[in-house]
């Protein structure tokens, strides 16, 4: 009776495991960018996968200079919502100039 018993704890304990889905995985570290005349913000711990609008850009004034200090590859789009077919692969470390501007970024 006590090996069935535990065999069944056993079991639902695994069916458990296997239907709660596993947790989004993020980018650690931070990709830091300008915006107006020379602020510095950044992104923590961004979620991979998801294509983030950059909260200070805007259609007039985009963001610029994007470092990209997390342990993914970032993705940089001269458009909002990751649109278009201008943008810019940066992988971890990577820093680009002020000339190279960002409304959008995703990370692998």
């Amino acid at each position: 009776m006590r090996l069935r018993n535990a065999v069944t704890s056993a079991a639902a304990a695994l069916l458990l495991a296997l239907a709660v889905p596993a947790s989004a995985h993020a980018a650690s570290g931070e990709f830091r960018y300008q915006f107006g005349p020379g602020y510095t913000s950044s992104l923590e711990d961004p979620p991979s996968g998801v294509c983030i609008d950059i909260p200070e850009a805007t259609i007039d004034n985009p963001a610029y200079a994007p470092q990209n200090f997390t342990d993914s590859t970032a993705t940089v789009f001269r458009d909002l919502g990751c649109d278009g077919d201008v943008y810019y692969v940066m992988p971890p470390g990577m820093v680009r100039g002020q000339r190279l501007i960002v409304r959008s970024v995703i990370f692998s």
